[in-house]
């Protein structure tokens, strides 16, 4: 199963590949958030996104994100595989 999880952008670490660390319940991964320059609407350290294969789909306010995350969360098995996996990937 393939889940978009909001994760909440906190730093840049390569602005000209728009590179950015993301917490994503407690996981700390680089995900590309270029996609959401398309839009004028850039993300910036604090931002809520929707990540999906490591690229960030598009923003979401923080009581959206937290909503999802409760779903998720209550998803169970599926939810902790998504994680598992977020802890394996690595974009650099």
């Amino acid at each position: 199963m393939c889940l978009a999880i909001p994760g909440q952008v906190v730093e840049f670490v390569d602005e000209p590949n728009r590179l950015a660390r993301v917490d994503v319940a407690g996981v700390i991964r680089s995900v590309n958030v270029g996609l959401l320059d398309r839009d004028g609407d850039a993300a910036r350290p604090g931002d809520w996104v929707l990540i999906h294969v490591g690229f960030a789909l598009s923003k979401v306010d923080e009581e959206e994100a937290m909503a999802t995350l409760k779903l998720l969360q209550g998803m169970g098995a599926d939810y902790e595989a998504e994680l598992e996996e977020l802890k394996a990937s690595v974009i650099e």
